[in-house]
């Protein structure tokens, strides 16, 4: 399963060169992560469970510029899902185009709140993440 999200560039986006910033970059990906979570009730899941999802790498590449006023569409997937950690993939296109802004993988791990942390991805955990997977392929 994936999900898109779309992102107006602002003026406060832009950096000195009149670009999106590469920082916000990482602000508009986590923005689209949000979305797909609630609008699936993961948040709600995982939080009831005394869980979170923390990110612990992002490996980013930054494509082609993004500019004031266009507006991004961020297609969000599950791609990986491992003994303790998954990986979503994420790609920033500009809305109706084909041109390919950044893409992303980020690595995360479900997290005991309690203990602080990783548990292992099993059992119902693993269940409820693997209906997110857009290749349905396991590590």
């Amino acid at each position: 399963m994936s999900h898109t999200s779309e992102i107006k560039v602002r003026g406060f986006h832009l950096d000195i060169y009149q670009h999106v910033n590469n920082a916000r970059y990482l602000e508009f990906l986590e923005e689209a992560r949000w979305e797909y979570l609630e609008e699936t009730g993961d948040i709600e899941y995982f939080q009831s469970k005394g869980l979170a999802w923390v990110i612990v790498n992002i490996n980013i590449n930054y494509r082609a510029a993004a500019t004031m006023g266009q507006t991004l569409t961020i297609n969000t997937g599950l791609k990986k899902i491992g003994g303790k950690s998954a990986v979503f993939n994420q790609k920033i296109t500009v809305k109706g185009t084909d041109i390919l802004v950044a893409d992303a993988d980020i690595t995360f791990v479900v997290m005991d709140q309690k203990s602080g942390k990783a548990v292992e991805l099993d059992g119902a955990i693993k269940e409820r993440m693997t209906r997110h997977l857009t290749e349905q392929e396991e590590l």
